[in-house]
């Protein structure tokens, strides 16, 4: 009796263990302070505060499913969407399923779908390339989607190419109020080479910054229950080979014409390759090629590869760039899953679960001063902090004087990348930032006007 006793305890502690550590009920966004999403109006560069809490609200637990209960709302302001686009992101009031315990799929392949494939750790949907645009070829144009009508679903168009000039600054936009990511979620601004000048009137940033010194943050999950990482990650699967940019493995094809697809099927034309439909306009453009080494990613994606995350290893998708960190297709997951899809929306949870509590860890990698920068530096005008990891909890970063006194704090909210604080009131000289998340952070800054 003593015996199964002890047993049964084992597997007890085993359990809790297990959760406390299991990534896919620990990674979250939790939102404890109350911290509401803010948006932008077109032809008004003044954020709107929202009344709708942002982040992950509640995260549940059985051995097989982890369920975050999110309204869909980020902590960066969403809007204006320049295109047209009458919606704004609104409360979704969903509950994700997710499997703990995902597998790869051995059987046919699964397409991604249109909507929802994957959540990011902020509650923030994932769609993948498409945006139901095609070309009708009984019409020579395009058809569906937000365009109106039918098209063949031969020629689809590529939303992050196809909607670029109706993504905000943090490169989403709504569907019918479902805010959501087709691509890395990452402000344009922050891109090497800047594509959308979206951001210098309706300034915002996104869930991380990238950081090509490091491995990039736990982003998110896919529907099959598989990570999504950013852009950067060790070359190698084994975690050696140092930090590399993880590449797709699809290419534009060399093509004038749209006749026929990358495997040699024929099929009902396309428009021909033009200024108005360049090459990669349409996903049909791509095909794949196999990798030549670790760091290009296979047919879905991803790899298997060591993380901090997983030092036992599992395969991981990742939101893959160029070198000038524009979005690069397939850019999540796609164009099939690599396990099995399993999760979806639910309404209400049928199962016993067990409530996860969020023990605030402040940055979601390293919690080291590597993970800010500071800018510009010497400054007369405004000071801005860039967190280059996922913010886990909200950070407080601190103006002290030279003669050790705090004159001024300002914060960086929970799942968001920047805060910034106005010194023209501040006197000429010498001042450090310090922040109570980050011991190691204390970086001295020169004001002078």
């Amino acid at each position: 009796m003593k015996r199964s006793f002890s047993i049964f305890l084992l597997v007890l502690s085993f359990g809790s263990l297990s959760a406390q550590t299991d990534p896919i009920i620990t990674s979250w966004l939790q939102n404890t302070t109350g911290l509401t999403g803010s948006h932008y109006l077109s032809g008004n560069t003044t954020a709107i505060v929202d009344n709708v809490e942002a982040n992950i609200q509640l995260v549940q637990y059985s051995n097989d499913w982890i369920y975050a209960t999110t309204n869909g709302i980020p902590a960066y302001t969403t809007g204006p969407f320049l295109d047209g686009n009458p919606s704004i992101a609104t409360d979704q009031n969903a509950i994700f399923k997710i499997s703990r315990n995902p597998v790869q799929n051995n059987g046919a392949p699964i397409p991604t779908t249109g909507g929802n494939i994957g959540v990011f750790v902020n509650g923030v949907a994932l769609f993948d390339y498409r945006d139901g645009v095609s070309w009708n070829f009984a019409n020579n144009a395009l058809a569906g989607g937000p365009t109106g009508g039918m098209g063949d679903h031969v020629w689809n168009r590529d939303a992050v190419v196809g909607e670029r000039g109706g993504f905000d600054c943090s490169k989403a936009h709504p569907a019918m109020g479902n805010y959501h990511h087709h691509q890395n979620p990452s402000a344009f601004s922050l891109d090497l080479a800047v594509i959308s000048n979206v951001c210098d009137l309706y300034p915002a940033d996104g869930l991380y910054a990238i950081d090509e010194t490091q491995h990039s943050p736990l982003l998110g999950f896919a529907y099959d229950g598989f990570p999504i990482y950013g852009a950067y990650a060790y070359k190698n699967a084994d975690g050696t080979g140092g930090i590399e940019r993880m590449k797709s493995g699809y290419e534009l094809r060399n093509i004038t014409v749209r006749t026929v697809y990358a495997d040699g099927s024929d099929v009902t034309d396309g428009p021909p390759v033009s200024t108005t439909y360049p090459l990669g306009y349409f996903r049909e453009d791509y095909e794949f090629v196999a990798p030549v080494s670790e760091d290009y990613l296979d047919e879905h994606n991803g790899r298997f590869c060591i993380t901090p995350e997983f030092p036992g290893g599992i395969y991981c998708y990742f939101t893959t760039v160029n070198a000038t960190w524009n979005s690069a297709y397939p850019y999540v997951v796609g164009p099939a899953f690599y396990g099995t899809k399993t999760a979806a929306k639910v309404t209400t949870i049928s199962e016993p679960v067990t409530t996860y509590t969020a023990i605030p860890t402040g940055l979601s990698v390293n919690n080291n001063s590597g993970q800010l920068s500071v800018y510009p530096n010497p400054a007369n005008d405004f000071i801005a902090v860039q967190v280059k990891s996922v913010l886990k909890a909200d950070m407080v970063v601190r103006v002290y004087d030279s003669k050790g006194a705090e004159v001024s704090s300002f914060p960086i909210k929970q799942g968001s990348t920047i805060g910034y604080i106005d010194v023209k009131a501040f006197k000429n000289g010498v001042y450090f930032l310090r922040s109570d998340s980050d011991k190691a952070f204390n970086q001295k800054i020169v004001i002078g006007k």
